[in-house]
């Protein structure tokens, strides 16, 4: 089954540099307690089966296919978030959240919430001035641009959830704060996945 969020293990970072030991800690703890892949610990309105109705897509991107050098740390210059966008939402979806992550390495390179429900698309390298972004892996509350060893191969996952509220975090909060309060609200989910080559 599909893990609902990212499931953080105690493997090394991958791509992202490991800059506060207390905040990676404290994800992998919430990351085992709430986002198992098998469903374990999760609040109950999580442990059966979430619609995965949501579409998402890219203008740059393709499903199983490499991510695009321009979003990864392989970019010319700085590297930027790629455009996404999503249809598909259930009916009173309250705010839409975004997480990108590496399931295999267990890594959070961005994650975006409080977005506004009639929003269909995030463009390349913005985020709507309503909307936040938590702390990734790397305990920065920013796009952390992929990384991969030469060789290496990962999924990338670029998953939207339909939420029945606003999380009411502030910018820059926690990233196990925010995956914890995407798991208490996620209604519906839709992800798109790109690799590392």
């Amino acid at each position: 089954m599909f893990p609902v969020l990212p499931s953080l293990r105690t493997t090394a970072a991958h791509g992202v540099p490991r800059t506060s030991p207390g905040t990676r800690a404290g994800a992998v703890a919430v990351g085992a307690a709430l986002l198992a892949s098998t469903g374990c610990g999760m609040s109950s309105e999580l442990r059966g089966e979430m619609p995965t109705d949501i579409n998402v897509t890219s203008p740059m991107m393709q499903e199983g296919q490499p991510l695009p050098s321009a979003y990864s740390c392989e970019a010319d210059g700085d590297p930027v978030s790629p455009p996404l966008s999503w249809s598909g939402l259930p009916n009173d979806v309250g705010s839409i959240a975004l997480v990108v992550d590496d399931p295999s390495a267990a890594v959070v390179f961005w994650m975006v919430y409080d977005l506004d429900p009639q929003l269909v698309e995030l463009r390349q390298n913005t985020v709507p001035g309503d909307a936040k972004q938590g702390q990734n892996t790397a305990g920065d509350a920013t796009y952390g641009a992929p990384c991969p060893k030469e060789g290496d191969v990962h999924e990338y996952r670029f998953t939207v959830y339909a939420l029945e509220g606003n999380l009411d975090l502030p910018e820059g909060a926690a990233l196990e704060q925010t995956l914890e309060a995407v798991a208490d609200q996620a209604v519906a989910r839709g992800t798109l996945v790109t690799s590392s080559e």
